[in-house]
């Protein structure tokens, strides 16, 4: 300092007469950031933002999602927020956060809840947690596609309510990956992963579409067609795409129609890609044989709906990334995206506007 400006990277200005204290105003300019955190985080994440000694942390401390109420409230003033898929941050979330606003980290790695343009359009950055969740996702879809179509579920319950009774030739016979074809739709990161888990099980021919041929298939020699090739052909269709314009609503009555009768199909990425009420008439009248989800619409789904009064469809509460080392690294990346965004730094993950 020494009696010149202090140039912060977030465009503001520290005068200090004389420069002996200069920690005691570099301290007292940085309390002025304030932070808002949406929920509770791992204790990785937290820690990071404790010990930076840059922010005024103002949390929503509850494991349950902050009220629309409190949120508009609590965000008034702040320079950094921290948020949750479930936090929808919109332009009414921006206005009330006011001018003040430098960057937005987000625990997720989707940001469908983001209002971008308005962000955008206001110069607020972005950090997200890409790569970090890849194999816990990948893992828990490959445990998902087994679970549903060994139909585990009705195992376990018929254990549980005496319907086992004796060894049955057909007794709840289901479907085997080995010898089959999957279809992959998004062969992203996280598709990527998730083939090189299923090939092992014998898989005979791994299908893959998008918006172009990817070089990395070659690695678990994936054949890029078509979407309605994939749907026709495949016994397995997991879906593992972002959620944009052109994959909202894919999956409907259209695209079930052109299913085998015994196919299964996985969605673990976004709930808004499937038509559920669509996937409902495929599976109650058998155009297809079962279907297990980690996504719904509306999350959680409403205990009456009619989705869960099926056997043939499984429903988990969005755990993807569940794994205790996942979310610790998910939340360190979170409060490392946030604090660069306050300094000027360059963030680990930044999303590109």
């Amino acid at each position: 300092c020494h009696g010149n400006h202090v140039h912060f990277p977030t465009q503001s200005s520290l005068y200090c007469v004389g420069g002996k204290h200069t920690a005691q105003c570099v301290s007292q300019y940085w309390q002025m950031l304030k932070v808002y955190v949406t929920r509770r985080i791992p204790q990785e994440g937290m820690k990071l933002l404790q010990k930076a000694g840059i922010c005024n942390l103002s949390v929503w401390d509850s494991d349950e999602p902050v009220p629309r109420a409190e949120l508009l409230k609590g965000v008034a003033g702040a320079h950094g927020l921290l948020c949750l898929l479930s936090d929808k941050i919109d332009a009414e979330v921006l206005d009330a956060a006011g001018p003040n606003l430098k960057v937005i980290s987000t625990l997720s790695v989707g940001f469908d809840h983001l209002a971008i343009d308005e962000i955008k359009k206001r110069g607020i950055r972005v950090g997200y947690t890409p790569d970090v969740l890849t194999d816990a996702t990948a893992e828990l879809t490959v445990a998902l596609l087994l679970t549903t179509c060994r139909r585990l579920p009705e195992g376990v319950e018929e254990v549980k309510n005496g319907g086992w009774s004796t060894w049955k030739p057909l007794w709840l016979c289901s479907y085997g990956l080995s010898g089959s074809t999957v279809g992959v739709i998004g062969l992203g990161r996280i598709g990527l992963a998730i083939a090189r888990r299923l090939k092992p099980f014998g898989v005979k021919r791994l299908l893959y579409t998008g918006r172009q041929p990817k070089p990395q298939a070659q690695e678990v020699d994936g054949e890029y067609v078509p979407l309605d090739t994939l749907v026709r052909e495949s016994d397995f269709v997991v879906v593992s795409c972002s959620l944009t314009p052109d994959t909202q609503g894919l999956c409907d009555k259209t695209f079930f129609s052109k299913m085998k009768k015994t196919s299964v199909f996985i969605n673990t990425s976004r709930g808004a890609v499937v038509n559920q009420e669509d996937l409902f008439g495929a599976l109650s009248s058998g155009q297809i044989a079962a279907a297990g989800l980690d996504v719904t619409t509306p999350e959680p789904l409403p205990t009456d709906h009619p989705l869960l009064s099926l056997k043939n469809c499984v429903v988990l509460p969005h755990i993807g990334s569940a794994t205790y080392s996942t979310r610790g690294v998910m939340s360190e990346l979170t409060a490392n995206n946030l604090l660069a965004g306050l300094t000027g730094s360059e963030m680990p993950s930044e999303l590109k506007l």
